[in-house]
């Protein structure tokens, strides 16, 4: 028997072809993916090397490296053609984001030059479109002491209003206390850390490899939603109190098991989880943000809005892996008074990442 698709997903060619029209409000897209050109090569060389400690990135970069074309192009541009596409979608403002898994599955001295690099290329092209582009600085976790420096450089030198961190590192998890001087930066410059997803680690890629679920299908989701529990339950929010964190694609999942969350904490404590001074639920309202990127479904941003608050759920697009004018105009359609949806598209994002 045939299911229905979700009411918001385009069924024909003329409703893919919906441009968004003017709206009353500045929309925000707060995850939007570029990439440099050297970052590029290096990748093109790490995959020749095949790297037994990365068969993530083998999986997901081995697929693109060579396709070329437009999704290529949108990455590396960051003038005119991301600003045609903008305006072809309504887009006013991009937030940058290097992409997955930016320079984490590099040696630590090479992954520390290509994030200072594409920072100061980010801030470059910045100058360029002030009112158009924003960006969050690329470090490498790989030397956390190095990683907060950077940290610190990008905000406060070049202008970039937090940072983003493509999940896991080499297999380890930002809840592990060597990483925790990045926490400790982020909070003292009072600037958000955006995980966003790449391919699950080693020791979990195998089964979704096998069953091409290592990426977006529901790998990059599950790969997300452990890393962020898993920085919840070690206590780093009780130690860093006023610690941003924000996570895309309507919570990975997280907003939808809020009570089980809490649950399971009260009940099995001793068994599943360390003693914290706050429900789960509580981090996860107080520290944690969230984007819609690649999810422009009523029914998915209603709820995160639910249950975390209206001023906790921000508009993305997931630029340009999920490049769709279209959804721009789903999302406008959202059944949210002005006020909401102001906060939604534009508020939110102005206050978090001080734009």
């Amino acid at each position: 028997m045939a299911h229905p698709l979700p009411p918001t997903i385009p069924r024909t060619t003329d409703e893919y072809a919906q441009r968004p029209g003017p709206a009353p409000y500045r929309r925000i897209a707060t995850e939007e993916a570029w990439m440099t050109p050297e970052l590029f090569h290096a990748y093109r060389e790490l995959l020749a090397r095949r790297p037994a400690d990365e068969p993530g990135f083998i999986s997901m970069w081995g697929r693109f490296i060579d396709l070329g074309g437009v999704l290529l192009d949108r990455l590396l541009d960051v003038d005119a053609m991301r600003i045609a596409d903008m305006d072809a979608a309504g887009i006013d403002v991009q937030l940058l984001l290097l992409t997955a898994p930016g320079v984490q599955v590099f040696a630590a001295d090479t992954a520390i030059a290509l994030a200072a690099d594409s920072n100061d290329q980010l801030a470059a092209a910045i100058r360029r479109h002030p009112t158009r582009l924003a960006g969050l600085a690329a470090i490498a976790p790989q030397d956390p002491v190095a990683a907060a420096r950077e940290l610190e450089r990008a905000v406060t030198r070049l202008g970039l209003k937090g940072a983003v961190i493509n999940s896991h590192t080499k297999g380890e998890y930002l809840d592990d206390p060597r990483f925790w001087v990045i926490f400790e930066a982020a909070e003292a410059l009072d600037v958000p850390i955006y995980i966003h997803p790449r391919t699950p680690a080693p020791a979990m890629l195998q089964p979704f490899l096998q069953r091409g679920m290592d990426r977006a299908l529901m790998g990059f989701g599950v790969e997300v939603a452990l890393h962020t529990l898993a920085i919840i339950t070690s206590g780093a929010f009780d130690r860093f109190p006023r610690l941003k964190i924000v996570i895309g694609h309507a919570g990975e999942g997280l907003p939808y098991w809020l009570y089980r969350l809490d649950y399971m904490q009260q009940h099995n404590r001793a068994k599943f989880m360390p003693e914290l001074r706050h429900l789960p639920s509580d981090y996860l309202r107080e520290n944690i943000y969230v984007t819609n990127s690649g999810v422009p479904w009523a029914p998915a941003i209603t709820l995160a809005q639910s249950v975390l608050g209206v001023d906790r759920v921000l508009y993305a697009m997931d630029y340009p892996y999920q490049y769709q004018p279209c959804e721009v105009a789903m999302v406008d359609a959202l059944p949210l008074d002005d006020a909401d949806k102001r906060r939604f598209f534009q508020g939110n994002a102005e206050r978090l990442f001080r734009l």
